[in-house]
């Protein structure tokens, strides 16, 4: 009997892959890291109203990800491909993000919040268009549970690095030029450049790769799909299919964790360590081990199964942004040591949900590739959209004073306390949670494929 063989990826569709987690990578961290500031603390809009500019895009979001998921699904099955609508969104994306930072002068803080919730708005969709068939294109590149492993391996390291440039990186172009609303449109203009880059990328990278054919699904699935049929189809895969709903409430529930966290810390740089620009090092601290550690956690999954790994890690995050609350009484640069630690374990919680959705998604049919990833997006979105926006609650609650021009004013104490827990124990409850949930996960593992290199 013929013995089946699985191909290797090419290096160039690889490489291409792992590129788009640039655009990814910049988009999802840098408006959840200085969003929020810069509403509250250069364009002066009070805390409550700067909840909804950060919710509403989001929620936008949250409905038009299935809607995308079922247009990715119809385009696969009609073209092999998904990379027309991933062009689209690669291409309009920047007009959108720069948008977010180019506030008239003059404008009133309500007026001003309206610029940015349109432009945030118009952002959104066009990262919907690139994000959700690029987190689908994993399964339609090979069925080899170990080669989806290594593709991931790539593409969580390219994003460590590129969240580790965008998100210090943005920030220190910002204060370089003296900060404020010059400051805010220069980082603007110079990561819409590195997003633009890095999702080109990976639609020139996967050109002419075409996905391996759907199974298991209705074949007509997608085809007649339109918004709602989207939903349905993402609604149907997480009732049928169970371990796809506990790795998303797992996923959904330390996106909530890590979009609290970030959207906390500029706030914990300038009003808890006194100084804005410490965000920079901050951040570095949080992520640079993710470059360090990433080959470890491959290698560890490898011995002992990714579901045991993501449980490891979670693990070490919820201990290391649990002993963050100290901070209230001993402000200090002690807390880079906790967060280097949670630097080590994030890149855990990144690298391991995304490597076992596709083990998933091939389990359940390839064909239902696009809406289960297009639910997987509208969830990941609502999940880090409600951390700025529950930081931003909590400031508002505590009486939180906003300003404008980055000026620092006195903020009342228990202001400065809710800063501290929003970064601390907040992000260790909800990673807690999820590691309840991840208890009921049974791992996803087909039969082994001897893979070949290509000829």
């Amino acid at each position: 009997m013929t013995q089946r063989t699985t191909q290797r990826i090419p290096r160039r569709a690889v490489a291409g892959y792992a590129a788009g987690s640039v655009g990814t990578g910049g988009f999802g961290t840098l408006p959840g890291l200085v969003l929020a500031y810069y509403l509250t603390d250069t364009l002066a809009v009070p805390a409550l109203l700067a909840t909804l500019v950060v919710v509403v895009p989001k929620v936008w979001d949250v409905v038009i990800d299935p809607a995308v998921g079922a247009l990715s699904d119809r385009e696969t099955r009609g073209r092999g491909t998904r990379t027309r609508l991933m062009a689209v969104g690669a291409l309009t994306l920047p007009v959108g993000f720069v948008g977010m930072f180019a506030v008239p002068e003059g404008l009133s803080p309500l007026w001003a919040a309206v610029w940015v919730t349109a432009c945030f708005v118009l952002a959104t969709t066009s990262f919907s268009l690139f994000q959700v068939p690029y987190i689908a294109l994993p399964a339609d590149l090979t069925g080899s549970y170990d080669e989806r492993t290594r593709l991931m391996g790539w593409r969580i390291a390219v994003l460590a690095l590129a969240i580790l440039l965008v998100g210090a990186g943005g920030p220190a172009v910002r204060d370089a030029v003296g900060g404020g609303a010059a400051g805010y449109l220069l980082m603007g203009l110079v990561v819409a450049v590195a997003l633009l880059a890095g999702m080109l990328g990976t639609v020139l990278g996967v050109r002419g790769h075409r996905a391996l054919p759907a199974d298991e699904v209705d074949p007509g699935a997608g085809v007649r799909g339109n918004g709602l049929r989207g939903y349905r189809e993402g609604l149907a895969a997480l009732r049928d299919v169970a371990a796809y709903r506990v790795l998303l409430v797992v996923f959904v529930l330390q996106a909530v964790a890590t979009g609290i966290m970030l959207a906390a810390a500029q706030y914990v740089a300038t009003y808890t360590l006194g100084q804005q620009s410490a965000l920079t090092f901050l951040f570095a601290a949080l992520v640079a081990p993710a470059l360090l550690v990433m080959p470890l956690w491959t290698r560890y999954a490898a011995r002992h199964g990714k579901p045991r790994s993501l449980a490891l890690a979670s693990v070490l995050f919820a201990l290391a942004t649990l002993s963050l609350v100290v901070l209230v009484p001993f402000p200090g640069a002690w807390l880079y040591l906790p967060v280097c630690v949670a630097g080590i374990a994030y890149a855990g919680m990144q690298l391991f949900p995304l490597a076992m959705l596709p083990d998933v998604i091939t389990s359940a049919g390839r064909g239902r590739g696009g809406s289960m990833s297009g639910l997987w997006t509208a969830a990941e979105t609502g999940g880090m959209a409600l951390g700025p926006g529950i930081v931003l609650l909590l400031l508002s609650v505590t009486g939180f004073r906003s300003s404008t021009a980055d000026t620092v004013v006195a903020q009342p104490d228990a202001a400065l306390t809710a800063i501290v827990v929003a970064f601390s124990v907040l992000p260790a409850v909800l990673v807690g949670a999820s590691l309840l949930v991840l208890r009921r996960y049974r791992e996803q593992v087909p039969a082994p494929d001897p893979i070949e290199d290509p000829v």
